[in-house]
């Protein structure tokens, strides 16, 4: 007895599904699954390959009421761009979540991980950013960062945006693609203090294992969200940071405290006195922004439950798309 399996593109996915207030409201309820207390999810599964500069991220959740679960695998070898390859990778694989059946493979080359932290970013700045935000800053210049400025932009629109990276010409391109893409006056800075000090609402997007943003360049109003750290040797921000914030939400607080934000400022004896998870805000269980001044950080590692939850989404959306298989 065999079973049919649905193989689809990143093509496909790309046709199925965009970074749209729709994604960032399926993402928002998989934070408010979370807070719920019944989704299953177990640690990230983490291997560094230091001799290929390379990791491996395996994610995986399972949401009461979604028909379907995801195993999503995340490699990123970041050696890749001087093969001409892509730095990030993956796909993912849905699987009933009655009979453990596998129902698609998704090779999306990791646009549905791309595209469910853009929409995390989206759920951290509708929940937390001040209701108005004229400036936007990112710390980054890679797909990431452009894809969290979009995302931004969906639930706060900025009438401008500072890029800073490391590479000027970098910069410069994110800069322009944005600028042109959502409309907004767009300029690279040189200076990393000069964009956050000037700044409603920062990302920071990189792979940093030294801090990019200090905990001195934070003002009343500003919101901080920081999605680089995914491993446990990585750190974007300055561990005081987190303990000058009125405000540190993680998404999930067992994976700040593996190889998150909260890792070092824990490890520095800076970790914030009361940490919210995001999904707690979300359903209303804490308070998020409560005063125009307030200082607010997020840590976004990347949940399982964000996995699934844009693999079940983009599933339901495929009608006919991809190639079905008889397993």
């Amino acid at each position: 007895m065999g079973h049919d399996i649905r193989i689809v593109t990143e093509a496909d996915l790309r046709g199925a599904v965009a970074l749209d207030l729709e994604t960032v409201d399926v993402i928002e309820g998989a934070f408010a699954a979370l807070a719920r207390g019944d989704v299953v999810m177990p640690p990230v599964l983490s291997m560094e390959l230091a001799a290929a500069n390379g990791e491996v991220d395996v994610k995986t959740a399972w949401i009461p009421g979604l028909d379907s679960f995801a195993l999503k695998v995340s490699p990123g070898f970041f050696d890749n761009p001087k093969l001409g390859l892509p730095s990030l990778t993956g796909l993912m694989i849905l699987m009933s979540a009655k009979t453990g059946l596998v129902e698609a493979v998704f090779l999306d080359n990791g646009w549905l991980t791309d595209l469910r932290t853009a929409a995390a970013g989206a759920v951290a700045a509708r929940h937390l950013a001040p209701a108005r935000v004229e400036t936007a800053a990112v710390l980054g210049t890679g797909v990431q960062a452009r894809l969290q400025m979009r995302a931004a932009h969906l639930v706060r629109p900025f009438a401008r945006l500072l890029v800073w990276g490391r590479d000027a010409a970098k910069a410069r391109a994110c800069a322009e693609e944005l600028g042109t893409a959502l409309g907004v006056e767009a300029r690279v800075v040189a200076d990393a203090a000069e964009a956050v000090r000037a700044a409603d609402l920062v990302v920071t997007a990189t792979p940093a294992r030294e801090p990019v943003l200090r905990a001195e360049w934070l003002h009343p109003g500003l919101h901080v969200t920081a999605m680089g750290s995914d491993q446990a040797g990585k750190g974007e921000l300055d561990p005081l940071a987190l303990a000058r914030a009125d405000l540190y939400v993680a998404d999930r607080l067992a994976q700040a405290e593996a190889m998150g934000e909260l890792r070092a400022a824990r490890a520095a004896g800076a970790a914030p006195e009361r940490p919210v998870e995001l999904g707690e805000i979300v359903t209303g269980a804490r308070p998020g922004r409560t005063y125009g001044g307030q200082i607010t950080i997020c840590d976004l590692t990347g949940t399982g439950a964000q996995d699934t939850a844009i693999a079940a989404h983009v599933f339901a959306r495929l009608g006919d798309a991809g190639t079905v298989v008889r397993a």
